[in-house]
């Protein structure tokens, strides 16, 4: 009798433990909520480092549900892009493989008419 060893299952490319925004993405990100808070728009943020995401919550309150959602998704980035801007009601505002161009329907928010 031959005592043969298990073959191994081979996976594609290891999954990270928890995915994360790097320095200049956060940096971006910092910024558009500095301008948010300046002009009285936002009040609060919170972060989530999840395993499949990364997720920047800004809130107008903080017991609030959040506003806006600005989530990381590196399993999307062949197909539709990694980040998204994600609305209050769940539809996505915006999604591409560019943070500054994704974000832009947000600074579209600051844009005001002068009266």
């Amino acid at each position: 009798m031959t005592v043969q060893t298990p073959t191994p299952f081979l996976t594609p490319e290891p999954l990270p433990d928890q995915v994360t925004f790097d320095r200049h993405e956060l940096g971006a990100i910092l910024r558009l909520y500095g301008q948010m808070v300046a002009a009285g728009e936002w009040r609060d943020y919170g972060l989530s480092f999840l395993r499949e995401a990364a997720v920047f919550s800004v809130f107008r309150r903080t017991a609030e549900f959040p506003l806006y959602r600005i989530e990381k998704r590196p399993k999307l980035r062949a197909k539709q892009g990694m980040y998204a801007v994600v609305g209050m009601d769940g539809f996505i505002l915006r999604r591409g493989h560019d943070l500054a161009g994704v974000l832009r329907v947000l600074e579209q928010k600051l844009i005001r008419p002068v009266e």
